[in-house]
């Protein structure tokens, strides 16, 4: 039995909640009494309501988020029913903007703000039988005398899940879509206590790290630091930094040419290259910097590149999206573009811009973008399947050698587009894809769409996932035209990727 349970849901099992284990190390004489569990999204609600209760916990923590918020809402209206004795206690970035944007009213207390010293108490207060506050703002702590989090990873979280880290908090931009920039003063981690961690979690087997800094790269010393703990180290591992595109000095250079291949993840932020809309959200912009900083990295290391652009920015038309996506592919060199579309984050400033530009977002969470003046409903709709199916058939790396037959030119957006578009009439659905009807798709549209070479379509998808057998190379060598057909799916494909 636990008095006290740290809960949340998950994206994926593989993912861990930093979140629940900062709550976990600062409990203090608490800790004996307290345990983590956690789930993923698309779990049965009554059955994680139901493994919670086992513990008949007198306090259950939820963190909630935009992806688990509308979930979490069930998973406590479920435990109040159940359960009413059992306190709730919420906190993450859904819980702490008011008014929540989702029913969260079931809860006892919601902590807004940094809850590893007001968790304690709180938890303390109600052990002890004293009343608590429906709403606590908690102040920023002070990160030297926070207990660090990793002694709570588990053997099997090693083992199994990707190990996040924090060397730093808040953000000294402005960007208004990021709630990073809510916190606009950047606090960084005592540098020798964070190595000191990161030692254990090393001898105990760690060698998946994901560091959650927005800017790691902006303190040379900093990370130049952090990047030496790795390289002194035996690959095989795994590191993911959050970096700005527009500030790679030598210092970092130097240490980034020297990681071998696989062991280095990148995620830059682009967002936009329209200098005009850049401007309007706060976002600094630096492209000559920028595709200066990306030609290094694509030539001179073994960096994973992953690069993220925004569809539906206030005053950024699709023809303007697409002419960023022309010219960050043309930088980007084959590196992953994650396309992700604008949504209003609760605590930003993003409403400020609803007027002007008529943006309007769901009011469910992700709170994402349904239109604005420049992009229709029906066209938002495509867009947000064209960054489905650029997933599936770009990022995924599967069809390397074939895609360049698509475009066969610096213009990646229209005919990947139009590609979207005719794929989506097949199937109508952009999920439960198998990979061999996906191949057959591209295939079949090259083919009979775009007038491709058929034997030359068919090497290509035959050097990119080491031969096309059965009924897709049946269809792809039939010499006929394809009438719309249901998808249905073919059996489970493991997905190819570069890297890990």
């Amino acid at each position: 039995m636990s008095a006290i349970v740290l809960t949340t849901l998950n994206a994926r099992y593989a993912h861990s909640a930093l979140a629940l284990r900062y709550l976990y190390a600062n409990l203090k004489e608490l800790q004996t009494e307290s345990r983590i569990m956690e789930f993923v999204i698309d779990a049965n609600p009554q059955s994680v309501a139901e493994e919670l209760l086992t513990c008949k916990p007198r306090i259950i923590g939820l963190s909630v988020y935009i992806w688990n918020a509308l979930q979490i809402a069930e998973l406590i209206h479920i435990l109040k029913k159940v359960s009413p004795q059992t306190l709730i206690i919420l906190g993450g970035p859904e819980a702490a903007y008011r008014p929540h944007r989702v029913d969260l009213s079931g809860a006892d207390c919601v902590v807004s703000g940094e809850g590893e010293a007001v968790f304690y108490t709180l938890c303390r207060d109600v052990l002890a039988g004293r009343s608590i506050p429906k709403h606590i703002s908690a102040p920023v702590c002070d990160l030297a005398s926070i207990a660090l989090p990793y002694e709570a990873y588990s053997n099997d979280d090693i083992a199994h899940r990707y190990i996040y880290v924090e060397a730093s908090r808040g953000c000294p931009f402005l960007c208004e879509f990021c709630l990073s920039s809510i916190d606009e003063k950047l606090r960084r981690f005592d540098l020798p206590r964070l190595l000191e961690a990161l030692e254990r979690l090393w001898m105990r087997g760690a060698r998946d790290f994901k560091f959650i800094d927005r800017t790691f790269n902006i303190n040379i010393r900093f990370a130049a630091a952090i990047l030496d703990f790795f390289l002194a180290k035996e690959p095989p591992y795994f590191l993911h930094f959050e970096v700005i595109p527009d500030h790679f000095p030598d210092a970092i250079k130097e240490r980034l040419e020297h990681f071998e291949q696989g062991s280095l993840q990148l995620e830059i932020g682009i967002q936009t290259l329209d200098a005009e809309v850049a401007a309007r959200i706060n976002r600094p912009l630096n492209v000559a910097k920028i595709e200066e900083n990306l030609r290094f990295l694509r030539e001179r290391t073994c960096a994973h590149l992953h690069l993220d652009l925004i569809v539906g920015l206030p005053g950024e038309s699709i023809e303007g999206f697409a002419a960023n996506l022309d010219r960050l592919h043309r930088m980007g060199g084959g590196s992953e573009i994650q396309i992700g579309i604008l949504k209003k984050l609760s605590g930003t400033t993003m409403a400020r811009h609803d007027e002007v530009f008529d943006m309007r977002y769901s009011d469910l969470p992700p709170y994402d973008l349904l239109c604005n003046d420049r992009i229709d409903f029906a066209r938002m709709q495509e867009m947000k399947r064209f960054a489905r199916f650029w997933d599936l058939l770009y990022n995924s790396g599967n069809f390397t050698s074939t895609l360049p037959l698509l475009w066969e030119g610096e213009k990646v957006f229209d005919p990947f587009d139009r590609l979207c578009r005719w794929i989506y009439t097949q199937t109508r659905s952009t999920h439960k894809i198998a990979l061999e009807r996906l191949a057959e798709l591209l295939g079949l549209y090259l083919i009979d769409v775009t007038g491709a070479e058929r034997s030359r379509v068919v090497e290509a998808l035959d050097r990119d996932l080491g031969g096309i057998k059965g009924r897709a190379r049946t269809r792809l060598l039939e010499e006929r035209s394809l009438t719309p057909q249901k998808n249905v799916p073919h059996g489970k494909h493991k997905r190819q990727e570069k890297h890990r």
